[in-house]
């Protein structure tokens, strides 16, 4: 290796930028931090995190492979302590990552993210702070429109629009809602509580509605959000008389707080295909002294079936049956079910949730 070769690659490590052999490596915050114009920030809290969207790394990218495997020259007795800590239970605090869109890097944690994906767990408990992208991309537009849309909603989940300045749309329809509950009863409701109730009896039975529908198949450039919000201008602000498919004109009356209403009321016979039992499994992994009290909890939850303690990479199996009603989807239930009933008795460390495709079994 030249003189000139590694005092460049010793250079381009001072400045943030990924070396030469870093096809290999995880990204470099510093460097897409610079790329993106991301010196913004937000305090974003204490959030579950998917590992596979943790990419990168503050200060150590050059000591990870791109799967966060450490490189075999960094000593690896840290790594080795932490994966025996989860395995037996031990709690850890949460990690600290810095997130860029929908990216994040590690500030604080490396060996902790490490050991948790080479164990085989899906998510990971993180401080949170984003950085927001300042360069004038349509991309970005779009990004810190959805962000400011989520930071006044705190909507569970992220709604997708693809063109810019509809938000406002969304912004327009809450505050009509809002305005609609304060004159029915609730004089004091707030806009993300107005945001919460539109959300649950609004915005998810109508996007069930056009994906019962299929509509989504002919407009393959855009978003399930985009067609909500089409549709819902249309038939609620501009009165058009407009035919989506068969039957959802019957289902979608001309008044927004009309459609909450008949949504509210209808019945298992009138729309049957949103009623059904749902069957999962919840694999777990807890802290040794508190998995008794762990079971016991689990066990007077009525959804909870079955519970076992097994043997393994997981410490308990748990089927769970849910029904999920007229508003929301399986993957919906299902995780309000783990977030608020599972993942908050204390000593879980991690969750994995199977949803059988198939099943077969006898009586």
């Amino acid at each position: 290796m030249s003189l000139k070769y590694s005092l460049q690659r010793i250079f381009d490590r001072l400045r943030g930028r990924p070396v030469a052999d870093a096809a290999a490596a995880v990204k470099s915050f510093k460097h897409d931090q610079e790329k993106e114009a991301a010196y913004d920030s937000r305090i974003r809290g204490v959030r579950t995190i998917p590992l596979n969207q943790i990419v990168g790394s503050v200060g150590r990218y050059q000591d990870f492979d791109s799967r966060f495997r450490m490189k075999q020259t960094v000593p690896s007795e840290r790594l080795q302590r932490i994966k025996t800590a989860m395995r037996e239970g031990h709690p850890l605090p949460p990690v600290k990552l810095y997130q860029i869109k929908d990216e994040f890097y590690v500030l604080d944690g490396n060996h902790r993210i490490a050991a948790a994906k080479e164990l085989g767990h899906d998510e990971i408990l993180a401080h949170i702070v984003e950085f927001i992208p300042s360069k004038n991309t349509l991309q970005n537009f779009l990004y810190r429109e959805r962000a400011e849309f989520a930071d006044r909603t705190r909507l569970p989940r992220e709604i997708n629009l693809t063109e810019i300045g509809q938000y406002d749309g969304l912004m327009d329809q809450i505050s009509e809602h809002q305005a609609h509950l304060k004159a029915g009863g609730h004089p004091a409701i707030s806009f993300e509580a107005a945001a919460q109730d539109w959300y649950k009896s609004i915005y998810r039975p109508l996007c069930t509605i056009i994906q019962r529908g299929r509509l989504i198949e002919s407009f393959p450039d855009r978003t399930l959000a985009d067609l909500y919000l089409y549709i819902s201008k249309h038939q609620w602000q501009i009165g058009s008389q407009r035919r989506y498919g068969i039957g959802i004109d019957k289902l979608i009356p001309k008044d927004m707080e009309e459609f909450r209403t008949k949504m509210a009321e209808m019945k298992e016979c009138g729309y049957p295909e949103m009623q059904r039992g749902i069957t999962a499994f919840i694999l777990m992994n807890v802290q040794a002294k508190r998995e008794h009290k762990i079971v016991e909890k689990l066990f007077e939850l009525e959804e909870v079936r079955e519970i076992h303690s097994v043997h393994g990479d997981v410490d308990l199996l748990v089927k769970v049956q849910l029904t999920r009603d007229l508003l929301s989807s399986d993957a919906e239930m299902i995780s309000h079910f783990v977030h608020d009933e599972v993942r908050q008795l204390t000593g879980v460390i991690s969750t994995k949730t199977l949803i059988p495709g198939f099943s077969k079994s006898k009586d």
